[in-house]
Parts: structure tokens; sequence; C-alpha cells
């Protein structure tokens, strides 16, 4: 399915005086034949402008482009069935690299096939793999307990959590800005939800672009999120906090501590609404111990 966004210059008046102008706004829409009327409605909506007179608009142009999201926007209805799912990890294969300077996974045999025959009946074999691994590889959860030797392990962790939570995400792709702040989050309503961060980085992973530096959510940004409810927190790229900004890591710190799971390296964001789908990432429940890869997919109404 195709989205669709409009683009236009818009002049409003207020019954009270004043007025607002805005050039180059951005809005999603259902589709290509919407009217200036709808337009302008839909504009007025958005911005929570109230007492207004005229709303003019000029220079329309639609878009064939992702929805963003709307504000206050309605998740949508389903028709039935579970409803589409959408993997949104990376894959796991020896050797890859994920964070420059982490060893890779090392994936061998502990039982072969053939060695295997010597147990069971004839015709009957099976084979046993051994992984070596560290906790942070392809798409990843860090527990609390990864920043605080006082917090939840990956056994600790509440399912709730973690699986099928709403989904909202947050479209910050083409951005000028490297940090995700409190203002391209202001809009969104997200409490108790999975809020994702869609950078579009992970069309650079397993090179050595995505070691560059790369999107992150900002301190500040971090704050929003735990001050208005956010359960869970995912971005696609290398790492959600600036790895450039040396040790310092005001996001997972933040996150952490208010015991908000933090899901990196996710892939395919660009196949979710900005809101309506609901996101799982379940890591096994390994006490004592801090990370893990996921099985990150969301479901997305029929």
């Amino acid at each position: 399915m195709t989205d669709y966004r409009a683009e236009f210059d818009a002049e409003v008046t207020f019954l009270n005086g004043g007025g607002l102008q805005a050039q180059g706004f951005r809005l999603d829409i259902r589709g290509p034949d919407v009217s200036e009327p709808e337009l302008a409605a839909a504009f007025v909506r958005q911005l929570g402008l109230l007492m207004t007179d005229q709303v003019r608009l000029s220079a329309v142009r639609i878009l064939k482009e992702p929805h963003k999201g709307l504000r206050g926007r309605p998740e949508p209805a389903t028709t039935g069935g579970r409803g589409r799912m959408v993997e949104l990890s990376h894959v796991v294969t020896a050797g890859m690299v994920t964070y420059p300077g982490l060893p890779g996974p090392e994936i061998i045999q502990h039982l072969t096939r053939e060695e295997s025959r010597a147990h069971y009946a004839p015709g009957t074999e099976f084979e046993i793999g051994r992984i070596s691994i560290v906790g942070n590889t392809g798409t990843c959860l860090d527990s609390p307990y990864h920043r605080y030797p006082d917090g939840a392990d990956l056994a600790g962790l509440a399912l709730d959590a973690l699986a099928d939570l709403p989904a909202v995400v947050v479209r910050v792709t083409g951005s000028g800005s490297r940090g995700i702040g409190a203002g391209a989050l202001a809009a969104l309503d997200v409490t108790g939800c999975a809020v994702l961060l869609h950078t579009g980085w992970d069309r650079f992973f397993g090179t050595p672009t995505y070691s560059d530096p790369a999107p992150y959510l900002t301190a500040e940004g971090a704050s929003w999120l735990v001050d208005h409810g956010a359960r869970l927190v995912g971005i696609d790229s290398i790492n959600i906090d600036d790895p450039v900004e040396g040790g310092e890591r005001p996001a997972h710190s933040t996150l952490l501590a208010a015991g908000i799971p933090v899901v990196e390296h996710l892939s395919g964001l660009e196949q979710l609404p900005p809101t309506g789908a609901r996101f799982t990432a379940v890591p096994p429940p390994i006490a004592g111990f801090t990370s893990f890869p996921v099985r990150a997919f969301a479901v997305v109404p029929q």
C-alpha cells in the first residue's frame, strides 16, 4: 500500500485577531484525491488551532512518501485475523560485525549428524550446535542490569514490557540533525508504548558506514520519553547514544534507570505505520546477564 503526504503553504487568520503562516508544511493524507477543504481542516486539527477564521492554502503538492503520523491519530481498525507479521531483526551469522571492537559470533557443531548416528537407531540422526556470542550482537535488547548493578537482568524483565506492545514509530529519516530530541517526539502519545526511532540507518548495517556518526536519541529526548511513560525504546542505528561524544551514555542511563528496555540495531521500520502495529522483542530469561539478541517483530493490522 502506497502512503501519500501533502506539502503546502498555509495562511491562517483567527477570529480574535492575529494570524499564522507556514511554508512547505507536510501532512499525512489518506490518498491522492484529498480536497483543499479537507486538507485545511486536517492542518488545523494537526496543530490544535482554536478560533480559526480563514485558512488559505497554496502551492499544494501531493507526494508519495511514508506517513510520519498525525496528532491524536487513532489506531487502525482490524478486519479480523492476527494481521501481517513484519520481521525487524538482522540475521545473525558467524563472524558478523555488529559493533566495531566486539567479537563476532562463533557458530560451530557440538555434535554432528554423522557423530549422532552412534547414539540412535538406524536412520535417526540429529545435530547439536554451539554458539559463542557477546550479548550485543545483531538486533539486541539491553536490560537495566546492562547499566546498573541493581537493575533487572534479562530474567527479571516483565513480559508485558517486551511483548505485544502498541508501537509508535518516530520517522526522522532525512533529518538534517543526528540528534533526536524532544521536538521530534512532542506531538506523540507514547504512554505504555514501544517507541521505535526510524532513522533509516539500518541500510548501512554490515558496512563500514554503519559505525560512522549515526542518528541517536538525545538526553533531552530520553528524559521526555521517561516523563511521558514510554514502555520500551528502540532504534535502527548502531547505538541509542552518540558514541562520538566520549564515554557518556545519557540515553542508556536515563531509560534503563527508569526500567525501560532498549532495543538497538532494528531493521525494516519503514514497513510499519506510525501507529497501530504491535511490537515484540523478547530475549531468553538468562539470570545475571545484561543484553542479548532478540527476534524483534511487529504485527500490522489487516
